[in-house]
């Protein structure tokens, strides 16, 4: 299993049911040393306001959000998912989880 850290959007039950066709088992958690910053994305009916984690130089900003369970099946429906505004990279978590998060790219 993979473990994916989300801060927004696929947080939302509507959105993994589009995305995954089925609900994520996920647990809070805390991403230290990132903050977020607001991001203009482009999409089919205009741009739309979303935000994005990049790294803080206060190592005492955290993102708060959820650690999700997802097969790599899934990783890679949440890659088609996120815009090319974003990256994937692994990172560690409060909790001391490995996983997954997009970042600016």
């Amino acid at each position: 299993m993979e473990h994916l850290f989300s801060y927004g959007t696929l947080q939302s039950k509507e959105i993994q049911m589009q995305v995954f066709n089925k609900l994520l088992t996920g647990k809070n958690d805390q991403l230290l040393g990132y903050k977020l910053k607001d991001l203009q994305i482009e999409e089919e009916f205009g741009m739309a306001d979303y935000f994005v984690a990049i790294p803080s130089e206060n190592h005492e900003d955290f993102i708060k959000g959820k650690v999700f369970e997802l097969t790599s099946f899934d990783l890679a429906k949440a890659d088609q998912f996120e815009s090319n505004a974003y990256k994937r990279i692994q990172i560690k978590l409060k909790s001391g989880i490995i996983a997954w998060i997009y970042i600016e790219s």
